[in-house]
């Protein structure tokens, strides 16, 4: 078990961009980052630097799939491994309709087989780590016959480290937003999983929002992914080295961060990126703190358009309104 595995952050489309995570990244050192779903087709006929590039500092570094086609997959794959990525990562849980039109996603639990060729031959391409992010199942399924079935199958393709999401995903009749919310939470399955595979590194989401939740957790599994936490509160995650990592060193402030912040965003508003692709991921810093209304209203107010001016009267207003906070 890879120790940057403990904690990591979900995949979340238009959240997890390149922006966030360099964000995150100064959070924390080891929390394990993964990029939004790109598809395998996106990667190979696309803008493959507009897809791909990060910054060195994201590390370690998942690049999340989409896709259904072996050979497409292992090409992507490919390609990811020499972008620098640290771990490939199939997408099998996302339920919305454009992924299961595309024959990918949450779809994918019905197709054990095919998930399984999938991953036998980006394991063949590639070096590094190729996982699987999955559901415990979707609609009518018995979780107990398709999470085990799904897992045992890719097992023997080669696969060595699941991340399952323990709710089951409805391909119809919820919204996506629904589908991360109101199918019941089953962990118990997911430990059992892990009972049962004791050589498999089981990594658990969904519902997860306190670090003192990933503890109890991690009782039972590997490792723990929080998702909407990490992002609407990411702060939660400066006590992750610390706590699970052994580091001697205080995370950083909150302040610290932002003013650590401010070269990157320079850079951006350099390369004509405005400023708001970096701030929109910042607002629940000060989440449940002081100020923490007025900083958001401050950003959300004033950002658009603005030059980094902005950023830096923010971070002066939130130092002259309350103590560091680390």
């Amino acid at each position: 078990m890879l120790q940057d595995d403990l904690i990591s952050v979900a995949p979340m489309m238009a959240w997890t961009d390149r922006h966030d995570r360099f964000f995150l990244r100064k959070i924390s050192k080891h929390v394990r980052l993964y990029t939004e779903m790109v598809t395998a087709d996106a990667i190979r006929f696309g803008p493959r630097a507009r897809l791909l590039d990060f910054d060195t500092s994201e590390h370690p570094l998942a690049l999340q799939l989409g896709g259904s086609e072996p050979r497409a997959l292992a090409e992507a794959a490919q390609i990811g491994e020499a972008w620098g990525y640290d771990e490939i990562n199939l997408n099998v849980g996302c339920p919305s309709d454009r992924v299961q039109s595309g024959k990918f996603g949450a779809v994918l639990m019905l197709e054990p087989e095919l998930v399984a060729r999938c991953m036998s031959a980006m394991i063949e391409r590639v070096k590094i780590d190729v996982t699987v992010k999955c559901r415990i199942g979707v609609d009518d399924q018995d979780p107990e016959q398709s999470l085990f079935e799904l897992v045992r199958q890719c097992r023997e393709a080669g696969v060595s480290r699941f991340i399952v999401h323990a709710r089951k995903a409805w391909l119809q009749g919820l919204s996506p937003k629904e589908n991360r919310e109101r199918p019941p939470l089953d962990y118990d399955i997911v430990y059992r999983l892990k009972a049962q595979y004791p050589d498999l590194a089981v990594i658990i989401n969904g519902g997860v929002e306190t670090l003192d939740e990933a503890a109890e957790h991690l009782k039972f599994v590997d490792g723990v992914m929080l998702g909407r936490a990490a992002y609407k509160t990411p702060y939660i995650l400066a006590d992750v080295d610390q706590r699970f990592h052994g580091e001697k060193e205080a995370p950083l402030s909150r302040e610290d961060i932002l003013e650590a912040l401010i070269p990157y965003a320079e850079k951006l508003i350099a390369q004509g990126v405005p400023l708001h692709a970096l701030t929109r991921h910042i607002l629940g810093l000060y989440q449940g703190r002081p100020g923490g209304k007025l900083w958001r209203r401050f950003l959300s107010e004033n950002i658009r358009g603005a030059n980094i001016n902005v950023l830096k009267e923010a971070l002066a207003m939130m130092r002259t309104r309350q103590p560091s906070y680390a």
